[in-house]
């Protein structure tokens, strides 16, 4: 039987949610969020997640900030693939993200051509 595949997407557009609204509360599905509010979580409901797909601007905490702490101060995900969107074309950021760990950077609105690779990426997961 195939392993479940885990996307865990972060964003505080509430027509783009899908899973957390901000970075804290992904860190805290993820967890590695404040141990006080971690504990109030379910060991289930700690994801084990294939991919993470990040929006770059949201209160509290940026995608790339969200980005650095998945890479740079978890070893049980350093290895998790992490895309980040954007709305905004800013080639510094683009290059910052990338420079940091991120896996592909698309600039939203999405189109058909950026779903197929990002589906290749999902299938890469799976293997």
């Amino acid at each position: 039987m195939d392993e479940e595949l885990h996307v865990l997407a972060v964003d505080d557009n509430l027509i783009d949610l899908t899973t957390a609204e901000n970075g804290l509360r992904a860190l805290e599905y993820l967890g590695l969020g404040n141990p006080q509010q971690t504990e109030s979580l379910t060991t289930n409901s700690v994801m084990k997640v294939n991919l993470i797909i990040t929006d770059y601007c949201m209160p509290g905490m940026t995608g790339f900030e969200l980005l650095k702490i998945v890479k740079q101060e978890s070893s049980n995900l350093k290895e998790v693939p992490v895309v980040i969107l954007s709305s905004e074309n800013i080639p510094t950021r683009i290059n910052k993200c990338l420079a940091s760990g991120a896996q592909m950077f698309m600039q939203k609105p999405l189109k058909l051509s950026d779903v197929e690779k990002l589906k290749g990426h999902v299938l890469n997961c799976r293997s």
